[in-house]
């Protein structure tokens, strides 16, 4: 008998609700296919829960979450938050509470350069040709999350990046292990020649490599990688990064793609686990149906991989992929066959619940939701 599980989905602020209403349909197409008894409870989070409970991560949010077995985020942020630093209760206190609160202390993004859509990253199409790396970032330490403060003349200011053994060995070892089920090499990003925290972290994944001989593990300065991850993309497997490094590195990575409406990412920890995408809420297409729902929807993929449910996930990516080859994409790809955010949600959904394989373009072109 299949076990009931529980999804948490927080559609939150500009886009989000849009593209999540997608990745939803790729998970009804799998339920309504096989019955996969998934159940899905919604919640708010961010500047759309500030407006509605006064909270950006409401009491009910997280009781909600936390009884969940994963969380499927869209995205968080508000302009009218932007430019006045003195609100006291922002959109984005609401994402870093629920990572603290779930425990959720690595961050996975998966880099990929498509074929079909090498001419849309502004680098060379030699450079990103076959580009497939993964960066595993630290998401709770650092300076992000310690100390910080100014003084009462407003001239001084000051932000503690703190890191334990413990922090750096629990997101070491997943890399570690993905580098072991990929193609065995591990890069450290730190600033050991100035940092004390990145020399420890430096330490103690140098202590951790014993355990994996079949890991190739080298190092490198984190003004120096973001360089490499231009100029020479390709010689990354598995980037291993603390909280600011790997929020810089990943987001510059995203070049590579040639739209942030690609890229999906998964959080975890010991006992919960979140899937979103990448982009911001983007808020001015918020409500044109417009939006990419590519990164939420390979977000999904992500949550069956944990779950453990491979095949499942490749469905989702098998869809995903007929889509980018067939060039049946969104307004930022520039396609051949245009549609809105909801419209290629529902293309997606058609190739997954009836197994799919050949696209006809030329009815989806007259009309869209046509699938033979």
């Amino acid at each position: 008998m299949k076990k009931l599980k529980k999804i948490a989905v927080l559609p939150g602020d500009g886009i989000g609700p849009e593209v999540i209403a997608q990745a939803v349909k790729v998970i009804e197409a799998l339920n309504d296919k096989e019955d996969l008894k998934i159940e899905l409870t919604y919640a708010d989070v961010g500047a759309v829960a500030i407006d509605n409970h006064g909270d950006p991560l409401p009491d009910e949010t997280k009781k909600i979450c936390l009884e969940s077995d994963a969380v499927l985020l869209g995205a968080i942020g508000d302009p009218k938050y932007d430019h006045d630093l003195t609100i006291q209760k922002r959109p984005e206190q609401g994402l870093l509470e629920l990572r603290k609160l779930l425990n959720l202390y690595a961050n996975v993004r998966p880099i990929k350069a498509y074929k079909a859509l090498l001419d849309f990253s502004p680098l060379k199409k030699e450079v990103i040709e076959n580009v497939d790396f993964v960066i595993y970032r630290e998401l709770t330490g650092g300076i992000y999350f310690g100390k910080k403060g100014m003084d009462a003349s407003g001239e001084k200011a000051f932000d503690t990046c703190i890191y334990t053994k413990e922090e750096i060995e629990r997101i070491a070892r997943p890399a570690f292990e993905a580098a072991m089920k990929r193609r065995k090499n591990l890069t450290l990003i730190d600033k050991a020649n100035v940092l004390e925290t990145s020399r420890l972290w430096r330490k103690v994944v140098q202590d951790l490599s014993p355990e994996y001989p079949e890991v190739n593990l080298d190092y490198l300065y984190v003004d120096n990688a973001a360089m490499q991850v231009i100029q020479n993309p390709k010689r990354f497997d598995v980037l291993l990064c603390g909280n600011m490094f790997g929020d810089i590195i990943s987001d510059e990575s995203s070049v590579i793609a040639g739209s942030l409406g690609l890229l999906p990412s998964s959080s975890f920890g010991e006992s919960h686990c979140m899937f979103e995408p990448v982009h911001g809420s983007y808020p001015q297409a918020a409500g044109q149906d417009r939006a990419n729902p590519i990164a939420a929807i390979l977000s999904t993929a992500m949550l069956f991989d944990h779950f453990n449910m491979k095949a499942h996930a490749n469905d989702i990516r098998n869809a995903v992929q007929r889509c980018i080859q067939e060039s049946i994409l969104t307004e930022d790809l520039k396609p051949k066959i245009l549609t809105s955010c909801s419209e290629l949600g529902d293309i997606i959904y058609t190739l997954i619940y009836d197994n799919m394989i050949d696209i006809n373009t030329q009815k989806i072109q007259t009309a869209k939701s046509v699938i033979i």
